[in-house]
């Protein structure tokens, strides 16, 4: 395995939307200073706010943990929630199951998962319905920016 360059955890509180996309917008500038390359600040940016805000939609609590590597950016996101009761059909753009208050408030329109397998070069999602969800992306670093 590289060696671990940088790693935080951040924790997330389910229901903190005041809080929403902090975690996310300190990912970014935490990779803005180690002089990484913009396009993989934004896709790392996008799908951490995505993996954090479901954690903020969906869960009483979790966490992300960012880990820089020389060539490679993994984020895990972590929660002892509902779980995903079909992970296919979750990536499926559209698919939701935020209840009508959080779709009120503007989230929970279905892109969240597509959103970050879009922007991430790998994609584990680990889902045990009644026991939590773990999504770990990987977005590479090209030509080893760091």
């Amino acid at each position: 395995m590289n060696d671990l360059l940088y790693s935080h955890t951040y924790q997330i509180q389910g229901r903190d939307f005041e809080h929403g996309g902090e975690a996310s917008s300190d990912i970014k500038e935490a990779l803005k200073r180690m002089g990484i390359n913009p396009q993989v600040i934004k896709r790392t940016a996008i799908a951490s706010y995505e993996a954090e805000m479901n954690i903020i939609v969906y869960t009483e609590k979790g966490e992300l943990l960012l880990e820089v590597y020389p060539k490679m950016i993994r984020v895990t996101a972590t929660d002892r929630g509902p779980g995903i009761e079909d992970v296919e059909l979750a990536m499926k753009e559209g698919y939701s199951t935020a209840p009508p208050e959080i779709r009120e408030m503007g989230f929970g329109s279905g892109m969240g998962l597509p959103n970050i397998k879009k922007n991430a070069d790998r994609l584990l999602i680990e889902s045990h319905p009644g026991k939590g969800t773990k999504v770990i992306f990987e977005i590479d670093i090209p030509n080893a920016s760091v």
